[in-house]
């Protein structure tokens, strides 16, 4: 599909919610340039940028980022992408940086996966790795052939430190805290979208749905304003 102008989105969801499967069919259906905050923060912090060496600083005294260290190094990436339609993943986590993009970009949709907590540490709790190959196998959908051991090499699988039960009750409570005040945001400017489900195949057609139409009338105002 070939957007007529260029279209700003945000998505948001808990961890383990398919927001990276998601992202991969919206920028594939859409002509969407993903940008991940993650990737994005690594990337300086491997070039040692200068915010990345700041960045590294707070990381290694347990401190979080500031806000307005993440806002300038996200917002300086997407000025070298203002003719480029985006999807932007991890960003923002806070008020404060929702305010900061809000003050540069007008965003015209923010896609919130909900999906319960419950089926989240279903399925996080239940990933297993083999750890030298980084192949990974969840027990309910996608089991090794012999449990506990990779189906190519036979060496024993792990399960990541954030995947225990305790853990990932955390990780998920500490996203609602966090992100709820941001949801709230977005959503009295207007451009929250929440799709509810378990699945990402049972939610993906609503999103689509929701965003051709959506593109269709920008197009159709595009063509109005001719």
């Amino acid at each position: 599909m070939v957007l007529q102008r260029v279209f700003r989105a945000v998505i948001m969801g808990p961890p383990g919610s398919g927001k990276g499967t998601v992202s991969e069919r919206l920028t594939k259906s859409f002509s969407l340039k993903h940008l991940s905050s993650g990737d994005l923060l690594r990337a300086n912090i491997k070039a040692q940028t200068e915010l990345g060496l700041l960045m590294k600083s707070c990381i290694s005294h347990g401190q979080l980022v500031p806000d307005d260290v993440i806002s300038r190094l996200i917002l300086a990436d997407l000025r070298d992408m203002d003719h480029t339609s985006w999807l932007l993943d991890g960003f923002p986590r806070t008020v404060a940086q929702a305010e900061a993009l809000d003050s540069v970009y007008s965003v015209d949709t923010v896609i919130n996966l909900d999906v319960p907590f419950q089926t989240i540490q279903q399925r996080l709790t239940s990933r297993w790795l083999h750890l030298p190959s980084g192949r990974v196998y969840n027990i309910n959908f996608k089991p090794p052939k012999i449990a506990g051991l990779d189906d190519v090499t036979g060496e024993p699988l792990v399960q990541r430190e954030d995947d225990t039960p305790d853990t990932v009750s955390r990780r998920l409570k500490a996203y609602e805290n966090q992100t709820q005040p941001v949801l709230e945001y977005f959503r009295s400017k207007g451009v929250l979208q929440t799709f509810s489900g378990t699945e990402t195949n049972q939610l993906w057609p609503h999103i689509h749905t929701s965003l051709s139409k959506m593109f269709s009338n920008q197009s159709q105002k595009v063509l109005g304003n001719m």
